[in-house]
């Protein structure tokens, strides 16, 4: 905690950063515990909470190499702002569905804020190196990362209760104004050079050819193995992954019937796991060697997909929160070590593309568990879908202990640092 703290104190760019993701991501899930309650209400269907889903995750698959390419071309907090704006406007336009019931206007509005996400949601952690001291980046990815899981626990929460007390039409205009305060800060970031990558310049042959820089971003992936075997651990995750995104839902509304605060709590404590393990994974990335790291990662993933078994087939409320918990803190322990090894790894040149393309990567998988578990959830209930995403979840500490064993996953060698470098990354401090 005292590393956070003095984080924030001293370094002027990361804090607007911190403040601009706690109010955004605050709103985010007022946006998501509302459509996702409404559309239930209205529907009384998993697989039309399936189609939300689906509607979320297409786009973001597809935006994720238009926008790595974006990122890594021009000016990161310029990119930034106008995703934020842009997911101002089209989160307004969500009041439209509190009074017309149409499925079809929450898939539309929910694929358009998607689409613009990637371009905020890479772009930040591609700038960390830049607004960060090699000494300060990893407690500013843990910082990152655990804020998001704390903005999961305290805003799903308040969202749930909300929504159930004030009505859906609140958390949507909170939602756009989260988006505008989120593009105020990032205006206040300050940098001695810019937010552009570092990289050649581009020719017209290039400008012309954007996928051919987004091929080359998957060439530099597949030419170290531990950025390419951290991509796929995301993709083993996301089989049962997206599958658990709808379950939250489930469980909520009819497994225990509580209704929109039933689902705002379970993903409040699963919001606390993630926040539990991201401080665990901030303590051990300081400490533990790269041998041990790969080693942690299989006993995470055997955690995560167990856990949520559990939680999946108990019958008492109280049991299922703590085994999402559980689930959670797992899977962040995990997360909070393997980007922090990307952000030392990856050259700022293909950062953008990296991020994006593994998020592109997570988010395809996860459309497709979630589509199989919308279809599955008119057959069967939805403790056997979460019992079979457990055992899904679980296949990645397989793979990655299989990898590890076979010495597939050798640790590549240092970033080539050029003398003051660091103090060009060094974020202004106050």
């Amino acid at each position: 905690m005292n590393d956070f703290l003095q984080l924030l104190r001293r370094n002027r760019n990361y804090r607007y950063t911190w403040i601009g993701q706690v109010v955004s991501e605050i709103g985010d899930h007022f946006n998501n515990i509302a459509v996702f309650s409404l559309v239930m209400q209205t529907t009384h269907s998993g697989l039309a909470v399936s189609g939300v889903m689906l509607s979320r995750a297409v786009p973001a698959v597809l935006a994720g190499p238009l926008a790595g390419v974006v990122l890594d071309r021009l000016d990161r907090k310029r990119i930034m702002i106008a995703s934020d704006l842009v997911r101002a406007v089209v989160a307004l336009g969500f009041v439209l569905t509190v009074r017309q019931h149409r499925p079809s206007l929450l898939y539309g509005l929910s694929a358009l804020l998607m689409f613009a996400s990637p371009f905020f949601t890479s772009g930040r952690i591609s700038i960390l190196p830049t607004i960060s001291s090699r000494e300060e980046l990893h407690t500013a990815n843990s910082l990152t990362q655990t804020t998001q899981w704390t903005t999961l626990t305290i805003g799903t929460m308040v969202a749930g209760l909300s929504a159930a007390r004030l009505g859906y039409q609140w958390a949507f205009v909170l939602n756009s104004l989260s988006f505008v305060a989120s593009a105020a800060c990032i205006w206040q970031l300050r940098a001695p050079g810019s937010f552009r990558a570092k990289r050649e310049a581009l020719t017209e042959d290039r400008v012309l050819r954007p996928w051919h820089e987004y091929k080359e971003g998957l060439r530099y992936m597949r030419s170290s193995p531990l950025i390419l075997g951290i991509a796929l651990i995301g993709v083993g995750w996301a089989t049962g992954g997206g599958a658990a995104q709808i379950l939250f839902t489930l469980f909520g509304e009819q497994v225990f019937n509580r209704g929109p605060a039933g689902i705002g709590i379970i993903w409040s404590f699963a919001g606390a796991g993630l926040l539990i393990g991201g401080a665990v994974g901030h303590y051990l990335g300081k400490r533990i060697s790269f041998h041990t790291y790969k080693r942690a990662i299989s006993i995470c993933y055997v955690i995560h997909g167990g856990a949520y078994v559990l939680f999946s087939q108990v019958p008492q409320f109280g049991a299922a929160l703590f085994f999402i918990a559980l689930s959670r803190a797992g899977v962040s322990v995990s997360s909070v070590l393997n980007v922090s090894q990307m952000l030392r790894r990856v050259p700022d040149e293909f950062r953008g593309r990296v991020f994006a393309t593994t998020e592109s990567l997570t988010w395809s998988i996860m459309m497709i568990s979630m589509a199989l578990a919308g279809v599955a959830s008119q057959y069967h209930g939805p403790r056997t879908i979460g019992l079979v995403a457990g055992i899904l979840s679980s296949t990645t500490a397989i793979f990655w202990a299989w990898a590890n064993w076979a010495g597939k996953l050798p640790e590549p060698g240092p970033l080539v640092v050029e003398p003051g470098e660091v103090e060009i990354h060094g974020g202004p401090t106050v």
